[in-house]
C-alpha cells in the first residue's frame, strides 16, 4: 500500500472499531400494556398529517415534523377511550430514540416508554423519575431543559430531543387527535 493512499483507511478502521449499541427495550405490544394495563384493546389511528396540520403543530411546538405519518393507538377500557398511544422518533445525539407516549383521555401526558434507545451514551433518558417528569403536562407546557423539565448531565441532547418530541406530540395531539 502507498503511504499516501494509508491515511485513507485510517477513518474506515476508526468507525469500525466504534461500539454499535442499539437496546430494544420493549415491543409495540409491551408498550402499551405498560403504559394502559387496563386497557382492553388497541385500535389502529395511524394518522396522515396534512400540510396544515403540519403547519399548525409546527408552530403550536415550535418543533419541526420530520414526517406527515403518526403511529397512533386509540386504548380502549370497558367501551371507552381510555387514551391514546403514540410511537416517535426523536435524534439523541447521531441515532434515533423511539419512544411511545401514552396520553390521558384529556390529551394530558399518562407516561413515556423508551422502546429502542441506539446511542451509546445518553440513555440514562429511561430513568423512571426522569420520565415521571412529563406526566400530567399538556400541550402549551414549555417542556424545556432547566425550565419545566431536568436535564441529566451527561444525556443532554437526549433530555432535549425527548422534550421537544413530546411537546410536538402534544400539539399533534390538539391539532389532530382532540
Amino acid at each position: 500500500m502507498r503511504h499516501d493512499l494509508l491515511w485513507l483507511s485510517v477513518p474506515a478502521l476508526a468507525a469500525a472499531a466504534l461500539p454499535a449499541h442499539a437496546v430494544q427495550y420493549l415491543t409495540l405490544e409491551q408498550a402499551q400494556h405498560a403504559l394502559f394495563p387496563e386497557a382492553s384493546g388497541f385500535r389502529d389511528a395511524k394518522l396522515l398529517l396534512s400540510a396544515e396540520q403540519r403547519e399548525a403543530i409546527e408552530k403550536a411546538s415550535k418543533v419541526r415534523v420530520r414526517s406527515p405519518e403518526l403511529h397512533a393507538w386509540r386504548a380502549e377500557a370497558g367501551g371507552k377511550l381510555a387514551g391514546w398511544l403514540l410511537v416517535d422518533e426523536v435524534y439523541g445525539k447521531h441515532e434515533f430514540i423511539t419512544y411511545a407516549l401514552a396520553l390521558d383521555a384529556t390529551g394530558a401526558v399518562r407516561g413515556i416508554e423508551i422502546m429502542d434507545y441506539r446511542e451509546t451514551h445518553g440513555a440514562q433518558v429511561r430513568n423512571a423519575a426522569w420520565r415521571a417528569q412529563f406526566i400530567g403536562k399538556r400541550a402549551g407546557a414549555p417542556l424545556e431543559l432547566d425550565k419545566d423539565i431536568q436535564n441529566i448531565s451527561g444525556a443532554t441532547l437526549s433530555c432535549k430531543h425527548m422534550a421537544e418530541g413530546v411537546r410536538r406530540l402534544l400539539a399533534t395531539y390538539e391539532v389532530a387527535l382532540k
